[in-house]
């Protein structure tokens, strides 16, 4: 792929991300390196805890969702739909920051393989994962506004 196609689908993606209510909920940010792999930043946000005051494993799990579908989606034409996802949460994010980023391990026609990974702000490794991305029939273009 082109560095010229990597930076439209880039740009198209992250418009789409930018229309999502999720965005303002979780605090995120979407930025790509030039190869299209995703990373997510996501402040700390109290909203985020469970119980024993530090963010939710289940917010850290999206985080890694987002990281591998955003990279896998730059490698297509098409959607792609999260089919499988695996999480392994390392140890807690400690009320910091957290960067998920996304690499593609093997893109294939119809399914595309990401591993993901969660850090703290502070470096430390906070959760990794994995993830099968299916390539959808619909074709990539921007929903309507509402």
């Amino acid at each position: 792929m082109t560095s010229a196609a990597v930076q439209r689908r880039t740009a198209l993606l992250s418009a789409f991300f930018d229309k999502a209510p999720m965005k303002r909920t979780f605090g995120m940010e979407l930025t790509y390196d030039d190869t299209g792999d995703a990373t997510f930043h996501m402040p700390c946000d109290p909203q985020m805890f469970h119980s024993f005051q530090d963010t939710h494993g289940g917010v850290i799990s999206t985080l890694l969702d987002n990281a591998g579908w955003f990279t896998a989606a730059t490698r297509y034409d098409h959607w792609v739909n999260t089919s499988e996802l695996t999480i392994r949460l390392h140890e807690p994010a400690r009320q910091e920051a957290l960067v998920g980023v996304g690499r593609i391990v093997r893109a294939g026609r119809r399914m595309c393989v990401a591993e993901m990974q969660v850090h703290s702000a502070s470096g430390r490794l906070v959760a990794t994962g994995s993830g099968c991305f299916v390539v959808s029939s619909r074709p990539i273009v921007l929903p309507d506004s509402p």
